[in-house]
């Protein structure tokens, strides 16, 4: 079931006959679940799908914009727990996307997957367009500096319906220079913001994985049930938000192009 191409692989999970794990270089990149796609083996991924689960009813279609595809992890649980949603995928590496349409199960009609660059696709995207986008996107284990600014947020805020959210996977080290910036930035566009995560990871204790979650509205996110779903995940979790978060990001500056 291996599979490289320009350094990429699919690998067999070695516990879980079913499972799948896409890597770079060496480096994990996104697990599926060949016969599940409900199955969430990530950690910041089942973070992402909690507050996924809370931004409509349980089961009610959502139009999601993913930038970064990967092995399409969370496409396919969308799929699977809310049919009928209409999702676009953006992905920049062609070679990702032509092994993951080799190698997993097909995917819904109702997911269009397109090889260009995140930010290009939030441009042209049109005023309103979705109730949901994702970004997670990464270039070397880096974030590229184009998706990390405040010109970008305020796209990819006209690109969202009002009560729209945006959640993006930010991977990061102590002292969580990078998440700070980030949290500022979006702060700069948006009227709600929280963070959440592993708390290890929130007091600067290890390298890893946080997710921040933004709407336009001051006030508009469920920080109560975002906490609660955060501690009831295998990996207990937390969330910085109002105060909190101020402490956290003090001293942080927005990142515009210019600095980018």
């Amino acid at each position: 079931m291996n599979r490289a191409a320009d350094r990429l692989e699919l690998v067999a999970d070695p516990v879980r006959r079913t499972g799948r794990t896409l890597l770079s270089a060496g480096v994990e990149q996104s697990y599926v679940d060949v016969e599940d796609p409900r199955h969430l083996h990530f950690e910041y991924v089942r973070r992402i799908a909690s507050a996924v689960e809370l931004a409509a009813p349980a089961g009610v279609p959502l139009s999601v914009l993913h930038l970064g595809g990967g092995a399409l992890t969370l496409p396919r649980w969308l799929a699977a727990t809310r049919p009928g949603s209409a999702q676009r995928v953006v992905e920049r590496d062609r070679a990702v996307v032509e092994l993951v349409a080799r190698e997993l199960p097909p995917l819904p009609p109702e997911v269009r997957v397109e090889v260009t660059d995140a930010r290009d696709a939030v441009k042209a995207a049109p005023d309103g367009a979705y109730d949901l986008v994702i970004a997670d996107i990464y270039r070397a284990a880096r974030m590229p500096p184009h998706v990390r600014t405040v010109e970008f947020a305020a796209e990819v805020a006209r690109a969202l319906r009002p009560g729209g959210l945006f959640l993006v996977n930010v991977t990061d080290l102590p002292p969580l220079v990078g998440t700070r910036v980030q949290v500022a930035t979006l702060r700069a566009v948006f009227g709600d913001v929280c963070v959440f995560g592993d708390r290890r990871m929130l007091r600067g204790r290890r390298y890893g994985n946080l997710v921040l979650a933004a709407t336009h509205r001051p006030g508009g996110l469920p920080v109560g049930r975002l906490a609660a779903a955060a501690l009831r995940d295998p990996v207990p979790g937390g969330l910085l938000h109002a105060a909190a978060l101020d402490t956290f990001v003090a001293g942080a500056h927005p990142l515009s192009d210019a600095d980018a």
